[in-house]
């Protein structure tokens, strides 16, 4: 037998040799319903050590994560948690209020420090940091003197331009304080929204739809050993159309009108036209002799044009000062989470909370 036919027939019997080994097809998959998920529970991923004031991870990448602690720097993960390297020892501040990564570069890190989570003895920070290669390394890139940086948001598609919500030290009045700027990534810095030098900015949101619609807090807040003052002219809400280079303050239209304190932000990434604002009151309390509002969630559902009261449940923002954030479910504009003494979920537009406990949590 000629080989070239040999090989040819030996060609044309491997299939049916392979079908004998050939192992068996795949069990089919379980359905994906509610139930699937009923046994599972949260577990402790680390790192060990410090409470984490901030997190962010990179969209379509379920591994790389950031955290920032603190008064411990800042930790990075790309095995989903299993293990966590620290990547700002080097740096000469360790406490973190805010951590953004660029959405056309993931490569563009900024941390902005000193925790604004407000409480008598926590640390300041020193300025805002940028890594370009990933948290490797890190350079200072200004903003020295406003001791705490709350949130720090990138353009989707210009990595240049950033805004940083600075709280300020709150030890009392200064000028470095508000919502800063920058267009030539980190190299100068704007400040476009300033109130008092009593009030810094408490929270900054950009609309996923839009970069040039932007909410900001602001919050008037004066803190010592002895106790702390929450509250005053120097607090609202405030909205940009122009990607942050004007503000206009956002009154009446349901919000409130008497005085408030500390404001946190969120926005619906599936309805964008939905804005959720934390607004601290007094909860019908007198506050310094004068009549305060009482409530502690407000919704917009038209960009900020009208807005409702949803709930008066302290679940929502117990001990304001120190937590007040929410976030939306990115794809469900009617849930929401609540981190504050006691984690609570709404799935009703924050109309009604629940509180959860064990592995709910």
């Amino acid at each position: 037998m000629h080989r070239p036919l040999a090989a040819l027939l030996a060609l044309a019997a491997l299939p049916a040799a392979l079908g004998a080994q050939r192992p068996a097809p795949p069990s089919p998959q379980p359905a994906v319903t509610p139930a699937l998920y009923q046994g599972l529970t949260w577990r402790h991923i680390g790192p060990e050590g410090n409470r984490f004031s901030a997190a962010v991870g990179i969209p379509g990448d379920p591994h790389t994560y950031y955290v920032g602690a603190a008064s411990g720097g800042i930790y990075k993960t790309t095995d989903g948690g299993v293990h966590w390297s620290e990547i700002f020892d080097d740096m000469p501040v360790q406490s973190i209020g805010a951590l953004a990564i660029a959405p056309s570069d993931p490569n563009i890190v900024w941390a902005g420090t000193g925790e604004a989570h407000i409480r008598s003895h926590i640390s300041i920070g020193q300025g805002i940091y940028k890594s370009t290669d990933a948290g490797k390394s890190w350079q200072l890139m200004g903003l020295e003197k406003t001791g705490r940086i709350a949130r720090v948001v990138v353009h989707p598609t210009n990595p240049d331009v950033v805004l940083a919500c600075a709280l300020g030290t709150a030890y009392g009045p200064q000028q470095e304080r508000g919502v800063y700027r920058t267009t030539d990534g980190g190299s100068t810095w704007t400040r476009v929204l300033f109130t008092t030098p009593d009030a810094g900015c408490s929270d900054l949101a950009m609309s996923p739809a839009n970069p040039r619609t932007l909410y900001a807090g602001m919050w008037q807040i004066e803190i010592h050993t002895w106790g702390r003052r929450s509250g005053g002219p120097g607090s609202g809400l405030f909205k940009s159309a122009d990607g942050g280079v004007t503000w206009t303050k956002l009154v009446g239209n349901g919000l409130p009108t008497k005085i408030t304190g500390k404001h946190a932000l969120a926005i619906a990434r599936s309805n964008p036209s939905r804005v959720y604002a934390l607004i601290e009151t007094g909860d019908g309390l007198p506050f310094e002799g004068e009549a305060t509002e009482s409530g502690q969630l407000w919704r917009t559902d038209d960009d900020g044009a009208t807005w409702q009261l949803m709930t008066r449940d302290r679940n929502a923002m117990g001990r304001a000062h120190y937590y007040s954030r929410t976030a939306v479910a990115t794809d469900n504009d009617n849930e929401l989470y609540f981190l504050t003494a006691s984690d609570a979920r709404s799935i009703d537009g924050g109309r009604t909370l629940t509180t959860l406990t064990g592995g709910e949590a």
